[in-house]
């Protein structure tokens, strides 16, 4: 059988179509959004009436292979990745997903998995390797079978509310003060945050704790941590929601990096953690009749985290975890292309004075490092904002604890001065890449990260953004014609 034929047959999912289609009766929905993630991050995709739901889950969906890097034409006027002459995908809905859209009840959401078309005269019905979401899905079930473990990631999705003018244009202005902490603040933006976790709980959710951080309008909401793959998934369903109670509350929900330079950025830190065994609770969040199938509301508890201290050194991961840790610092610079997407982001790592984690070390609760423990049993990799997508950041860690476990390395001692007094007193450490050139630069030199971006995976995503770099390159911008219009005769 083909990939396609494996998915569309694998074991239980028949029914799991059953539920979505008994979801899809007792909810009243009758129209469906299939959805995945494009190269950006970005949610791209078809809607469907929901009449045609059992069809679609054995058939699925077709849609040019150039929806994976968004349709857009690079600065030769050549379409990324795939021409106008390239066949179409077909995309196979995994009713595992299966969410309402607490906005209109009406419609429902469900993340699909991309094949290459049935016709294809070479490999027919393959995984689409410019599938981000389905390359993720693929390494961590290979990374469970090799080492029988689970990454498990929890997010810290920090963000800004925006105001706008009548146009929809932006003001250049955050809604609320720059105020870190700050309840009243936090207070000012209650209406939106409120609508936002209602939201966000009847797309399952399970919403933990939140605060007003340090630049205008900044809000930063967590949720229960997962594997990196459903992680991944309420990521994209929490933009979306943001991106909704925007529309409702006539604001901009922006997760561009640095909006405003002189404050802080935004970031998405990744904690990250790898654990043996565990099993699968339902968490209902408050719902008496669920508006999806149970396994959206699904979160993996328990097991053995092995990042756990073995010594009595309780700032010290266990071995795992150390070895991960040296697998992840080996490869950061690579890393960084992918945790720090955008030209926008190395606005982030310029703005020394705000958090920004520019150096290769790690330490134990030391956040001038780009990657740290934050707490016995997890660690935080912080060279990562809010314009990443999670799909790729998740498959490159992988690969990264993949070596660092395979072949036992050990990291350098932590650190625990500050990098920039460590330094005064002689420490040589390498900064990570300072621009978004110098960052696909370390990421064509290094086949460890590359192997988490496969085949056309890789090409789509350097294609996408030397693109971005060059477009950023060869553009005339504001500070160049304040800088230099009058500086002659």
């Amino acid at each position: 059988m083909t990939d396609l034929e494996k998915h569309v047959n694998q074991p239980g999912r028949a029914k799991l179509v059953k539920k979505v289609r008994e979801k899809i009766n007792e909810l009243g929905i009758t129209y469906i959004y299939y959805q995945f993630i494009s190269v950006t991050g970005r949610v791209v995709g078809k809607g469907i009436p929901a009449d045609h739901w059992e069809r679609t889950a054995e058939k699925g969906f077709q849609l040019v292979y150039g929806a994976t890097a968004n349709l857009f034409l690079d600065r030769h006027n050549n379409y990324i990745g795939y021409g106008p002459e390239a066949m179409e995908l077909v995309g196979i809905p995994d009713p595992e997903t299966f969410v309402q859209l607490p906005w209109d009840k009406r419609v429902g959401r469900v993340f699909v998995t991309c094949f290459r078309n049935r016709e294809e005269r070479k490999n027919p019905g393959g995984h689409l390797t410019s599938d981000c979401r389905g390359n993720l899905r693929i390494f961590m079930d290979e990374f469970k079978k090799k080492h029988g473990l689970e990454l498990r990631v929890g997010t810290e999705p920090e963000m800004m509310w925006l105001t706008k003018n009548d146009d929809g244009t932006p003001t250049g202005k955050g809604f609320s003060k720059p105020f870190c902490y700050h309840i009243d603040q936090f207070e000012s933006l209650r209406p939106v945050f409120m609508k936002v976790i209602e939201y966000a709980k009847a797309m399952g959710l399970d919403m933990i704790q939140g605060d007003h951080e340090d630049a205008p309008g900044q809000l930063e909401l967590n949720w229960t941590y997962d594997n990196v793959l459903r992680n991944a998934d309420r990521l994209s369903t929490y933009r979306q929601i943001c991106a909704q109670v925007a529309r409702e509350h006539n604001l901009i929900a922006c997760f561009m990096t640095k909006p405003f330079m002189g404050v802080s950025a935004s970031g998405c830190h990744t904690n990250m953690s790898l654990w043996k065994g565990g099993k699968i609770k339902v968490n209902k969040l408050g719902n008496k009749t669920l508006p999806g199938v149970e396994e959206v509301f699904s979160y993996v508890e328990g097991g053995t985290n092995t990042f756990m201290p073995d010594t009595k050194d309780m700032q010290l991961p266990g071995k795992i975890g150390l070895q991960s840790i040296a697998g992840i610092m080996k490869h950061l610079p690579a890393l960084t292309a992918l945790g720090s997407s955008t030209v926008n982001s190395y606005r982030r790592l310029w703005d020394q004075g705000f958090w920004a984690p520019v150096y290769a070390d790690w330490g134990y609760q030391n956040r001038t490092c780009g990657l740290r423990v934050s707490a016995p049993g997890r660690f935080e990799y912080r060279s990562v904002d809010s314009m990443h997508n999670p799909y790729l950041l998740g498959a490159a860690l992988l690969k990264a604890c993949d070596e660092g476990i395979s072949k036992k390395m050990k990291p350098a001692a932590p650190e625990s001065r500050n990098i920039y007094e460590a330094q005064k007193a002689g420490k040589d450490v390498k900064k990570l890449p300072l621009s978004l050139g110098e960052a696909l630069d370390r990421l064509a030199e290094d086949e460890v990260i590359k192997s988490a971006m496969p085949d056309e995976m890789y090409k789509v995503f350097h294609w996408y953004k030397n693109d971005e770099w060059e477009r950023f390159l060869g553009a005339t911008t504001q500070w160049d014609l304040d800088t230099y219009l009058d500086c002659l005769p």
